[in-house]
């Protein structure tokens, strides 16, 4: 009993060293890890090799490109709210423009690939024209969840935030289970669970997120440019970001697209390699939100101390991932994924230090964001992306090639971003957070209403 008592106080402890709210997204993001995990499981141990390429090339898609044109609007959304929280003043404005904004690159996007959906097909899915629309269709899912969910994460509702999470996830692993029991060959009802879950988790929370914007709906209306500004460089940014992470698949599709095998076996690995980003992802809303608030209150040293206690976290959770994923991957891939088993464990070495430096380097992108660092930011991906791209142009085998390329990639853009972020800590003068706050806001912060306030 006291054996259990003092690690119960050791991981309260740790909890109490991370932001607020994390516990709670935790617990959220978990269940769509794992959800991950089964979808894919399910998939590839019903659908045979081609068919199932299709599907791991939408779900690589949907989590690179779609993530990177939607997430960035969560972020600048959980900003912007925390930020107007702080000062006391109204957050439905938010709401309204990040809506219309996010809607609106919904069709700037789908529209163009509905064109050119036959191109796209014959190219990607195998002439499979039903993948193009289930790709649109998980698009338009994110396009609403991520906008919900940076209202939730900025005005600190994070139990809410963590159910749409959890709605999602389990959503998808009963929809995955049912296709895989009653022996559904159809790569597109595989696909469409990354969206028909996605929009129930969304219509399942949507009260709380009306229900937020209720004590703050009084205050100036938001300029376009306040969310607008940021977005310019910070979608760009993740796109980058994501390409970087998820590219090593549609790299292979593309160079060796007969390589069916290595694309599934190579897919399950990234995957299962990626484990602590489904953790990590439980620290990025409450995080941007601690920092926005710091910024908002000027509290350098709550900045400091957050973002020190973060990328320690991070560092401690990347490399016992990586470690577990080298010793344990080659071994559980064909086991639990039903993939062919072509990979050792030099590639899960490549792989996971890849999925660390990531990590680093998103906790460092996200303080220099809130600093009104975007453009430094995009310019840190840009370099990395440049370098993945030239080792993946080498003539190096291309098994090898695609994992080395994310590692380099992801270690340059991480070395840069804390060379910046370093020099902001220690360089910008006392006032430079609220200055900062208040251009890229587009409200006026002249004195700080207080620390930022206590989550659900």
């Amino acid at each position: 009993m006291a054996g259990r008592g003092r690690t119960r106080r050791l991981a309260g402890r740790a909890l109490a060293l991370l932001p607020p709210g994390t516990a709670l997204v935790g617990a959220g993001t978990v269940v769509l890890g794992l959800a991950s995990y089964i979808q894919l499981a399910a998939a590839g141990r019903t659908l045979p090799a081609d068919r199932m390429a299709g599907v791991s090339v939408v779900w690589t898609l949907v989590f690179s490109v779609g993530l990177g044109l939607f997430f960035p609007i969560e972020q600048e959304v959980t900003r912007l709210v925390a930020a107007r929280v702080v000062a006391g003043q109204g957050v439905a404005p938010v709401l309204r423009r990040a809506a219309v904004t996010s809607l609106s690159l919904l069709a700037v996007v789908c529209v163009p690939v509905a064109v050119f959906a036959r191109p796209i097909a014959d190219r990607l899915f195998d002439g499979n024209v039903s993948l193009v629309g289930a790709l649109c269709g998980a698009f338009g899912a994110l396009s609403v969840a991520h906008v919900t969910r940076g209202m939730l994460a900025g005005a600190g509702r994070f139990t809410a935030y963590g159910a749409q999470l959890a709605v999602d996830g389990a959503l998808r692993v009963v929809c995955s289970l049912v296709l895989a029991i009653a022996g559904v060959d159809s790569p597109l009802l595989f696909a469409a669970v990354l969206t028909v879950p996605t929009l129930a988790s969304v219509g399942a929370t949507l009260p709380w997120v009306l229900r937020g914007t209720r004590p703050w709906r009084g205050g100036p209306v938001m300029p376009w440019r306040a969310l607008g500004a940021g977005l310019l460089a910070l979608i760009p940014t993740t796109l980058l970001a994501q390409l970087l992470v998820n590219i090593s698949v549609i790299s292979v599709k593309l160079l060796a697209p007969q390589d069916t095998a290595f694309i599934t076996a190579l897919l399950s690995a990234v995957v299962l390699a990626r484990v602590p980003l489904f953790v990590f992802g439980s620290l990025q809303a409450s995080l941007l939100r601690g920092l926005s608030a710091a910024v908002a209150a000027g509290d350098r040293h709550a900045y400091r101390q957050l973002l020190l206690r973060t990328a320690a976290f991070t560092g401690l959770l990347g490399g016992s991932g990586g470690l577990a994923a080298v010793l344990l991957g080659p071994w559980l891939v064909p086991r639990l994924f039903g993939s062919p088993d072509l990979l050792g464990w030099t590639d899960f070495a490549w792989l996971s230090a890849g999925t660390l430096a990531y990590m680093l380097a998103s906790v460092l992108g996200q303080a220099l964001q809130t600093t009104g660092g975007h453009g430094q930011q995009l310019l840190a991906w840009a370099v990395g992306t440049a370098a993945l791209l030239g080792v993946t142009a080498s003539p190096i085998p291309i098994r090898d090639r695609v994992e080395i390329a994310y590692t380099v990639g992801a270690a340059i853009t991480a070395i840069i971003l804390t060379v910046r972020v370093i020099n902001v800590t220690r360089t910008q003068p006392r006032g430079h957070f609220s200055r900062q706050a208040v251009w890229m806001d587009g409200i006026e912060v002249t004195k700080p209403s207080g620390h930022p306030q206590s989550v659900e």
